[in-house]
């Protein structure tokens, strides 16, 4: 088991992305960040073994949408951000299949979306291109027709305020997720020549040069997700006997050089993670090495099984939530519609570990998670990709599980879960309808804004200050469901949200993510 590379000046739980930090570490950054946002977080989620059912949702049960598009309880409401081949302010269109997102907090009162699109090549209908428009040097591939999009938003209202391509020519990019130096992108594919992992600047106002990470490997990428103190890098891959692997970078200021690693059961070699491992039992891990993480085949986890690594069925989506990493196993458990693990890393004077926290055994109740993300209340939100209903089903500490909003529209994938920063809103997709959501609502334990103090009469000699607004052609559908009776939050606050990465030196960044705190 490798090292786990810390920052002297780093704590658990400082950086752009921390969460609620390690459980056996409470510096008073962390103590003043469950304070902002809900005290339901502190506790460790999913501890142990709960009984796991399906339950009434607390917060009512789904309204009917009148337009058809989603449904939601009483008093959320949901907003059309943008649509496929809606114009961007770039020139370039919105692409068709909108998938993984997260959301970053930008300058100026700000939310920055970035949006991966899961496009194969050669469909030019859901490309970025228009008619006659030719891919720009920046491409990747001029036949690739996946991406990444960035959408601007006003941080108090969620108004759109620009949007623009920012990665282009890849293919299918599915998952991904936020890092101390802006967004992964991941391919979902092993076409020649792709397979890979793209940073993605959240500042770029325009399309950039791809920023490819071959070091992450080559494979059915699906999520990925990173520890902000270690800068280890947690992948999942989207194959029925995929692996779960992990980057463990050499040092902190050279965070792409350092060893491709898969996870294995100590004692329990090549272990079936779907018909083995029982729900609450807790087992010791490590990882083993890749030699070869960017072969010319699609041999990546079978390098990881000849050294005993773990079987998960179909890994898709991560996040990390009080100091552990949660990964979804889509066709995982014993009626294949399921599975939610949580791995623990153990740093220096411990050992890692995983559990699974939950498993469907009834497809009514959970039905293929893909996407998923913490909400400020502690409870997690996964996007179904199911065979019947698409919804968003949310489990709780103790296991049980409600829903929370379902497609009213179709059958089609739902994808992207992120919360703001303030847990406020809750952002998602609608794949094949190509929309992008944001759903508003009293979320448990958003940060709700304080009401502006009483103004005081300023003196004639105080300078005024200038105020701009931004302005957008763009400027989205409402639909109230219901009245909205609050505004939510999610947990990824400090994992969804964080610092913008800029332009500069890859160590000036890396400075910030050890400073903060």
């Amino acid at each position: 088991m490798g090292r786990h590379p810390r920052s002297p000046s780093a704590q658990p739980g400082s950086g752009p992305f921390s969460t609620l930090g390690r459980e056996r570490h409470a510096s008073s950054g962390r103590r003043a960040f469950l304070r902002g946002v809900a005290a339901t977080a502190a506790a460790v989620p999913f501890a142990g073994l709960f009984e796991r059912r399906a339950i009434a949702s607390p917060l009512g049960p789904l309204r009917p949408d009148p337009e058809k598009i989603f449904d939601l309880p009483e008093g959320f409401s949901y907003r059309v951000l943008q649509r496929s081949m809606d114009r961007m302010d770039d020139g370039y269109r919105v692409p068709g299949r909108p998938d993984g997102m997260g959301c970053f907090e930008g300058p100026d009162d700000t939310l920055i979306l970035m949006r991966n699109h899961e496009n194969v090549p050669g469909k030019a209908k859901y490309g970025p291109w228009e008619p006659g428009q030719a891919p720009p040097s920046e491409a990747f591939d001029p036949k690739g027709m996946g991406g990444v999009t960035r959408v601007v938003l006003r941080a108090d209202d969620f108004e759109l305020l620009s949007s623009n391509l920012v990665l282009g020519g890849t293919h299918l990019n599915c998952a991904g997720g936020v890092s101390p130096w802006g967004w992964l992108s991941c391919e979902e594919t092993v076409e020649p020549g792709h397979g890979y992992v793209f940073l993605c600047r959240t500042d770029a106002d325009r399309i950039q040069p791809p920023h490819r990470i071959p070091a992450y490997g080559r494979f059915f990428h699906e999520a990925a997700v990173v520890d902000p103190d270690t800068l280890i890098a947690y992948l999942s891959e989207d194959r029925v006997d995929g692996a779960f692997y992990r980057f463990l970078p050499e040092r902190l200021d050279t965070p792409f050089v350092g060893k491709l690693q898969a996870l294995r059961v100590i004692g329990r070699d090549r272990l079936d993670t779907s018909a083995r491992l029982r729900p609450g039992e807790v087992v010791r891990v490590d990882w083993v090495d890749i030699p070869d993480p960017d072969p010319r085949t699609d041999s990546v986890r079978l390098q990881a099984q000849a050294r005993g690594a773990a079987l998960f069925r179909r890994g898709e989506g991560l996040t990390r939530h009080g100091g552990a990493v949660y990964l979804c196993a889509t066709k995982g458990g014993p009626v294949e519609a399921g599975q939610i693990f949580r791995y623990v890393p153990g740093g220096e004077d411990g050992e890692d570990t995983l559990v699974v926290v939950g498993e469907s055994t009834d497809r009514k109740a959970l039905d293929m998670p893909d996407n998923i993300t913490f909400s400020a209340g502690g409870e997690l939100f996964m996007a179904e990709d199911g065979e019947t209903e698409r919804r968003i089903v949310v489990m709780n500490a103790r296991g049980e599980t409600y829903v929370f909003g379902r497609n009213a529209k179709s059958a089609s994938e739902l994808a992207g879960v992120c919360f703001s920063p303030d847990g406020r809103a809750l952002f998602l997709n609608m794949q094949d309808e190509g929309m992008t959501l944001v759903v508003t609502g009293p979320f448990p334990g958003a940060v709700v804004p304080r009401a502006p103090e009483p103004a005081v009469a300023a003196p004639i000699a105080t300078a005024e200050r200038a105020h701009g607004s931004a302005s957008s052609s763009h400027s989205g559908e409402r639909r109230e469901v219901a009245s909205c009776s609050g505004c939510a939050t999610v947990e990824n606050a400090k994992s969804t949200g964080g610092a913008i990465a800029g332009a500069g030196a890859l160590a000036l960044l890396l400075r910030r993510v050890c400073s903060r705190g």
